[in-house]
């Protein structure tokens, strides 16, 4: 029966479903569908990626989600039911260090710089006023790394906002302009919060809340969304990818950071998706990274030195960071060659990518490298007209009380040349 998760699938909340309803069916369809199931009411959401009205519901608590999908599914004016999906940021290791990163003696861990030959990438593109939207936990929009470039933002799930780890630093990694240097250090960020670590509800997304963040995103008119992260697959999800792609929106997903025997992850697995794994500064596999033959490329994604809450610093390793500098190197291209679509952006990442004497399959193309693909891509034409992402549309009634948006910010003067970050060895550790 379309819409029942396979057998052996828990990633889903225990107590949730989420239905659509046919065009035709009648008025009173949804009220009677409740009624007759004892069903309550979460939320409703207006998606134009999957065009319908995202049903979002709880089932009585002696209902199991299959069973609730088989009898919902038989119903009248029924056109779709699945559960509710969960996701995680794939899980890493950081260690937390002070704002005075990069004062004292230690070791330089920004070696993206030079891995990435991000001097020579800047002087050919900066990702100028690029739209990325990065969908994760809270960002610090005001952290000194990331001042003026959170063009927006939007909470898809509600509640009291906390910025996080994770969320800042993908968004460091892309837009980092202070004492750190970012791949893209002249895009703008759209910040949209589907995951809300530590509080009550939401310590995964779910697809209801990645959902309504991708709605939002393609509503601002990203042109790249950074999906750092991992869960099974889910059809809504990918109706959503598909609609997205044919709109010329890039996205680009982390591989998952849970071994060589773990199973496919998604969206990375999507073949409208860019899936990428992560390296060493050596330029060896990250050994907890998931494998597939789906993976497009590889970056930099061990030890990495990225903002973190509270204006400080953290070391991190792991695909989710990789993924956020292959966003970044997008946004470089898309900056120079507007009009590419996925398809192209894909083929030129590949193709330019970096291999070693051997290659290895378990990194795709290669080492994704941003000199030869800004090469490759053609610099824009200034008789030609940009094609650029639809305008905005004014957001959806939704059922939940509306989330407050973020305010376009100040832009930044331009990044200073980049320089190498230190820090002070003498930190503890921390697990996320």
């Amino acid at each position: 029966m379309p819409g029942l998760p396979p057998a052996n699938e828990r990633r889903y909340v225990p107590d949730e479903v989420i239905f659509v309803m046919n065009a035709n069916a009648p008025a009173n369809a949804v009220r009677n569908l409740v009624r007759r199931y004892n069903l309550t009411l979460i939320a409703e959401e207006q998606s134009q990626l999957v065009g319908a009205v995202l049903h979002r519901y709880r089932i009585p608590s002696r209902t199991t989600v299959p069973a609730a999908i088989r009898a919902i599914t038989r119903s009248p004016g029924v056109g779709y039911v699945q559960p509710n999906y969960l996701f995680d940021r794939p899980n890493y290791v950081f260690r937390l260090q002070s704002a005075s990163t990069t004062q004292g003696g230690g070791a330089s861990m920004q070696y993206v710089v030079d891995q990435l030959r991000l001097p020579e990438a800047h002087r050919l593109a900066q990702g100028e006023q690029v739209p990325i939207a990065v969908i994760d936990s809270g960002v610090e929009a005001t952290h000194p790394e990331m001042v003026g470039r959170i063009a927006k933002s939007f909470d898809a799930i509600g509640g009291a906002f906390q910025p996080h780890e994770h969320g800042t630093g993908m968004a460091g990694a892309i837009v980092a302009h202070a004492q750190l240097t970012g791949v893209s250090p002249r895009a703008n960020i759209l910040a949209a919060r589907a995951f809300a670590p530590g509080q009550s509800t939401g310590s995964s997304g779910t697809s209801f809340h990645i959902l309504k963040a991708m709605d939002w995103s393609i509503r601002e008119g990203a042109r790249v969304i950074n999906m750092s992260f991992a869960g099974p697959r889910d059809p809504l999800m990918t109706r959503a990818i598909q609609v997205a792609a044919g709109q010329r929106i890039a996205m680009v997903a982390a591989m998952g950071n849970e071994g060589p025997g773990a199973p496919v992850s998604f969206p990375a697995a999507d073949p409208n998706v860019i899936a990428v794994t992560a390296t060493d500064q050596a330029g060896r596999l990250f050994s907890a990274a998931s494998r597939g033959n789906h993976v497009a490329v590889a970056a930099p994604g061990v030890e990495i030195i990225l903002p973190a809450p509270r204006g400080g610093y953290q070391i991190s390793s792991g695909t989710s960071v990789a993924a956020a500098h292959v966003s970044g190197i997008a946004a470089l291209l898309l900056e120079r060659q507007p009009d590419l679509d996925p398809a192209q952006l894909r083929q030129i990442l590949q193709e330019t990518a970096r291999r070693g004497a051997t290659a290895d399959p378990l990194l795709g193309a290669g080492l994704a490298d941003p000199v030869p693909a800004l090469t490759a891509a053609r610099a824009p034409d200034p008789s030609v007209p940009m094609v650029t992402a639809p305008p905005p549309a004014p957001p959806a009634a939704t059922a939940e009380a509306p989330p407050a948006a973020g305010t376009a910010t100040a832009e930044a003067p331009p990044p200073a040349p980049p320089r190498q970050a230190t820090v002070d060895p003498g930190k503890a550790e921390a697990t996320d």
